[in-house]
């Protein structure tokens, strides 16, 4: 049994993360503030938000790797500031790089982690040698670190937390960088570790990957939780399913729309694409009505799908990044027009 097991065993009742009002200001800069976060045990918890909204840093907090400057925060129950030393066997962070010494092997590595986290000699050997198989490393065992990929880095990385098997990982961004196999690869990993009893709560840059791993996730954006749920909700908040339909024939589009909307009591949107009609799909059921309305009147499908919105769609009308970026520009493009305007007087 781990040291961490014996201080604590979780089970999926427990909450693995409570925070409260987190707050951690640097100079002027308050890049937390006031930040809530409720993560169950045994579920994959998603952490998304622009860059500098504050996501590295209450990872860092909830790590004990800083100090709040306000609120609290528990895992398993136990608090992060008061005890800290207790809260550091009960979690994994990875780092950049799991590395001790470039020139070693991944093997001799993982050995001298475990060593130093208090296994034996044999049991840090078969610990490294054990972790290398699950993460698909064995060949690369001997192999000195320097001549290793940035995909079988961060494998190692992840390893290498995992080595005192603890409830609760910390993943900042751990995808990030690497081609769309070895992401893949790690996605499944990840899956396993929740499926073998671990927490992850994860950082990322990738909507996708959310998507494809978070049970729950939290939108971060300005230092605080600006919205939070499982995808699905997230995504139910900023709007309705769209049907899309492509026409076999272009010159049906005016007729399509005008019985789209009178069936649909919708209002349409024709794309750039020939032929494609978009419209918000309110009741699902009147579809039917509509495809024995276009029968009827003899116009022919050449395709139909049903989307939700994306993770993208979510991320953008709830952190705003698109009406930022926007204002920006048209901020940008003001002063180069009042520039101009100087130069020609």
């Amino acid at each position: 049994m781990s040291k961490s097991n014996r201080i604590y065993e979780p089970n999926n009742g427990d909450w693995a993360v409570e925070a409260s009002g987190l707050v951690k200001v640097f100079g002027d800069n308050k890049a937390v503030d006031g930040v809530n976060l409720n993560v169950k045990a045994g579920t994959i918890y998603g952490v998304l938000g622009p860059n500098g909204a504050g996501k590295t840093t209450t990872i860092r907090m909830l790590a004990t790797l800083l100090r709040p400057d306000a609120g609290s925060a528990r895992i398993f129950g136990r608090d992060v500031v008061k005890e800290s030393q207790v809260v550091r066997q009960l979690i994994g962070v990875t780092g950049q790089y799991a590395s001790v010494d470039e020139s070693l092997s991944a093997t001799e590595n993982l050995v001298i982690f475990s060593r130093l986290l208090g296994l034996g000699r044999a049991e840090a050997k078969k610990k490294a040698a054990d972790l290398l198989e699950e993460f698909g490393l064995t060949e690369a065992a001997k192999r000195p670190l320097k001549n290793f990929s940035g995909g079988m880095r961060r494998r190692l990385d992840l390893a290498a937390s995992l080595i005192a098997q603890p409830p609760l990982i910390f993943l900042d961004e751990p995808t990030t960088g690497l081609d769309p196999r070895t992401r893949t690869q790690m996605w499944e990993t990840i899956r396993r570790l929740v499926k073998t009893g671990s927490t992850v709560l994860l950082t990322t840059q990738y909507l996708d990957e959310a998507d494809q791993l978070a049970d729950r996730v939290a939108v971060i954006d300005l230092g605080h939780v600006v919205a939070e749920g499982t995808v699905d909700e997230l995504k139910a908040s900023v709007g309705t399913s769209s049907l899309h339909l492509r026409l076999q024939d272009a010159k049906d589009i005016v007729q399509t729309r005008r019985l789209i909307e009178k069936v649909l009591q919708v209002q349409t949107s024709v794309s750039s694409e020939a032929a494609k009609i978009t419209a918000p799909m309110k009741d699902a059921d009147l579809v039917t009505d509509l495809l024995i309305a276009l029968r009827a009147e003899g116009i022919h499908l050449a395709e139909m799908s049903v989307q939700k919105p994306t993770l993208d769609e979510v991320f953008l009308t709830i952190t705003g990044q698109g009406a930022r970026e926007d204002a920006q520009e048209q901020s940008a493009s003001e002063q180069s027009n009042k520039k101009a305007v100087g130069v020609r007087g």
